[in-house]
């Protein structure tokens, strides 16, 4: 906020300002979305799967990206009310806190796109012992190790974030890994036909590859609104921190709230895939309908 104010002073980019109802709807609109999806899961026992719990995964990423940009509204209201002053000790801390909450929310995404990807991967090339290697018990110790890491994590970038060793690892790590990711799904798009024809002589082969395939396809769309909603939030936070007085940086800058709402818009746009591409989500969702009528 203090960065956007800034760069009024150098550029003539007037800056775009999103009405805090407009914050607010969306938040709103994206925490509910994805509580429907926690709680399909929780309800169908059909759905306690590996594939769909890493889903959860990213369901609570997307709800803590909403969250946190709820509250910093808040916050930031308050300011403007004089109900808080930007430099005490305790604005500091929940400063700190809620900066730790948005670094979590985009790890936590990063790593459950990553951890879908890798069940994707193993359930296409290795359909047969699918169910050997990726086990209930192993998916939920990959998760708590994940959203160990990311809650680490995002403490250690919160209390150091202004330093430049702490924002470089951070902002690299986000191409790293959908470069990583991207890397996977080459990899797998590649040898899928081969895979089918050498399958080919199973009689449910076919189907089964193909409803593979299109969990594949299904992440992918996820990857592609993933890196729309995220990468200009990402790149404001390099060019805040390394170009902060450049006037073409500035004028970037000055798209602050756009920014976060696309943050939000990705919180709603994921749990419209899930519903769209998944046949038992979307029953799930007819019975809960149903039964609450």
């Amino acid at each position: 906020e203090n960065i956007s104010d800034f760069s009024l002073n150098i550029t003539d980019c007037t800056q775009v300002v999103v009405p805090e109802e407009v914050f607010f709807t969306v938040a709103a609109a994206g925490i509910l979305e994805n509580l429907l999806i926690l709680i399909a899961v929780v309800r169908n026992k059909n759905l306690h799967l590996p594939m769909y719990f890493f889903i959860c995964s990213l369901a609570i990423s997307d709800m803590l990206g909403s969250l946190y940009k709820t509250l910093e509204n808040i916050f930031i209201i308050l300011c403007k009310m004089g109900y808080l002053t930007r430099h005490g000790d305790f604005e500091k801390k929940l400063d700190d806190a809620m900066d730790s909450m948005f670094i979590l929310s985009l790890l936590g995404s990063i790593f459950s796109l990553l951890a879908i990807a890798a069940d994707r991967y193993i359930t296409i090339f290795y359909a047969l012992r699918y169910h050997n290697i990726m086990t209930l018990r192993r998916a939920l110790v990959i998760l708590a190790i994940l959203w160990t890491f990311c809650a680490g994590s995002s403490i250690a970038i919160a209390l150091f974030s202004y330093e430049a060793a702490t924002v470089i690892p951070f902002t690299i790590l986000f191409p790293l890994m959908m470069f990583f990711i991207l890397c996977l799904y080459v990899h797998m798009f590649l040898l899928a036909r081969s895979h089918a024809k050498k399958i080919a002589s199973l009689p449910t082969s076919i189907i089964h590859h193909r409803t593979n395939m299109k969990g594949a396809i299904t992440l992918t769309i996820f990857l592609g609104v993933f890196l729309c909603c995220w990468a200009p939030f990402v790149l404001h936070i390099l060019l805040a921190r390394f170009c902060p007085h450049n006037p073409y940086c500035a004028c970037y800058m000055s798209i602050f709230h756009v920014n976060g709402t696309l943050i939000m818009c990705n919180a709603i746009i994921n749990p419209m895939i899930f519903a769209f591409r998944s046949p038992e989500l979307r029953s799930t969702f007819k019975k809960m309908f149903y039964c609450s009528r």
